[in-house]
Order: structure tokens, then sequence, then C-alpha cells
């Protein structure tokens, strides 16, 4: 198991000491996106300018135990609200966004209308931290790309290793998930599974080390592959799970968060500045360990551009 960080305890000491990034919180007028946005900004992971209707977000901190003053920009009407977030992120006021209580298709519509993407589709990554399992594991794509084709699973294959290598897992294992571990026509995930398996082959995915299909179980536990009589590099060490469509792993992430009591980040990638989306009904601490991984991804991410 070649990790950096087995937990987010373990990352949260990497953030330590670097630089407070500055923030745009995009629809700030909800009390857990407050109260994440002051815990984070209490770590000195970030510095936010809150963004929504001025009012409200005033009379919500009022309400909670929070030392930080902040920046409050009022903008009533969602679009207004995103566009003004993709405007300081232009101005260089800020170095990220984060999503408050403003609806994803909303939130990313001006995100992709001003180009900030990459040359990648982008695509979504919860990292999630569970104490079953020795290491952070990642999931994707459970918020952007509703059925994405093959192309489009390729993309997201590659934005999640690349997140993955640059948070410290040297070759990224990636179970391409199914309801069966065997090619069946009449599942079409189980086709995109192996083609994606095969494009690692080929290095048209790179930095990792690809399976698929694997249901979860034999994903997750090497136990229930040996049983099935599965050889795979990947079973029991798995690091990054990849769903078949948005639906499914929404479920997954949500049914480890609140069944399971894991720990989630969430993260847009394939961007060329951290977008930090998490689910709207999250608690403040999802929203700080986003916050601290969109930090440390983003000191890192200059650290390679330095070194071009």
């Amino acid at each position: 198991m070649s990790v950096e960080f087995s937990n987010f305890e373990d990352l949260l000491k990497a953030v330590e000491g670097l630089p407070a990034m500055p923030i745009a919180v995009i629809d700030a007028d909800e009390q857990h996106v407050l109260e994440g946005a002051c815990q984070a900004a209490a770590a000195g992971y970030v510095e936010p300018i809150l963004i929504g209707d001025e009012k409200s977000i005033r009379n919500i901190l009022k309400t909670i135990t929070c030392k930080k003053e902040f920046r409050i920009i009022h903008a009533p009407l969602e679009e207004a609200m995103a566009e003004k977030g993709v405007e300081l992120i232009e101005q260089g006021t800020v170095k990220a966004l984060m999503k408050g209580h403003i609806h994803t298709d909303q939130f990313l519509h001006p995100i992709l209308a001003h180009h900030l993407q990459g040359k990648k589709r982008i695509s979504h990554a919860f990292l999630t931290d569970l104490k079953t399992y020795p290491k952070l594991l990642y999931i994707t794509d459970a918020a952007i790309n509703i059925s994405p084709d093959l192309t489009t699973k390729m993309h997201i294959v590659q934005n999640a290793i690349d997140l993955a290598i640059l948070l410290g897992v040297e070759k990224p294992k990636v179970a391409v998930l199914s309801a069966v571990e065997v090619v069946n026509p009449a599942i079409p995930s189980t086709i995109n599974a192996a083609c994606l398996a095969k494009m690692a082959d080929r290095k048209q995915i790179t930095g990792a080390i690809i399976d698929g299909p694997l249901a979860f179980d034999n994903a997750i536990s090497a136990e229930s592959a040996k049983v099935k009589g599965i050889k795979s590099l990947v079973s029991g060490d798995v690091d990054i799970l990849v769903v078949p469509d948005l639906v499914s792993g929404n479920i997954l992430g949500k049914d480890l968060e609140y069944l399971a009591s894991a720990q989630m980040a969430g993260l847009v990638v394939g961007t060329k500045v951290p977008i930090i989306l998490t689910s709207r009904s999250d608690p403040p601490r999802t929203r700080l360990l986003s916050c601290a991984v969109a930090v440390l991804a983003s000191h890192r991410m200059e650290l390679e551009r330095s070194k071009l």
C-alpha cells in the first residue's frame, strides 16, 4: 500500500503551515455552509469571501460561533452569485470556489462558460475516510456526469488518478465497478469497464493500475475476489472506485456517509482552479475537509507548475 495519507488526520497535518487560500463561497446564506467556512477559516486553511444575500448571511453569523470577520458580497440571485465568484477568480482575488447552498448545475454553469475547465472533461471525486478501510478511498463520478459514455469515463478516470497522485498515491489502483465481474453484453457498464482497463494497458489512461469490471465486494475485499476465483492486482487494495453513473455513485457515497459514518470531502477535478463541491446537506466537517484537500491540491499544483 503506497499512500501518503491513510486518513484525513494525516492529510490535515500536511496542510498545517500552508498559507490560507482565498476562496469565494457561492450562496453562503445557510447555517451548515457558514459553519464549515468558519471552521476552515479558524483552522487557517482558507480566507472566505461570502457571496449571497447579505442580510441573511449576517443574521446566520449572529447565531453561530464564529470569531472570524468576513467580506460579504451581496448577490441575492443564484446566477449572479456564481458569476461573481468566477469574476473574483478572473481578477485573482480568490484562488478557489466553494459551492454553498446553490444547486450544482447553477454553480457550474458560469465555470464552464468562462472556460475555467482544463483540457479534459470535468468530473467530481469524493475522498472517503472509513474506519473499516486502511486508506482514503476515492469515488468518481457522483455529482457531475449523469450517464457518461466511454470517452467521458476515460476523462473521469484520468482526473481521479491525477488527483490521487497529487495527494500522494504513488500508483493508484482503480476498480471500474459494475454489478458483476465478467463482461456481459446485457450490462453495458461491464463493457465500458473492460474497455477502460484495456485503455490503461495501451497507455490511453496513464499513471495507474486499472481493473474491471469488478463488483463492489471483490474490489474492496481480496477474500471475496479469492472466493470468486478472481486474480486482480486491484482487489482488496483499491484506491479509486469508478461507478457506472451519477446515480449509483451518489447512492454509494451517501450510503458510506450515513450508514458507515464515513468522513467525506468533495472536489471538482479537471478544472484550472480548485472547485470545492459538497452536497447541500453535508455537515460543516465535510466542508472543512474539502477546503483542506483543495488547499493541499492547489499548493502541490503550484509546485508542479514551478518545475516546468
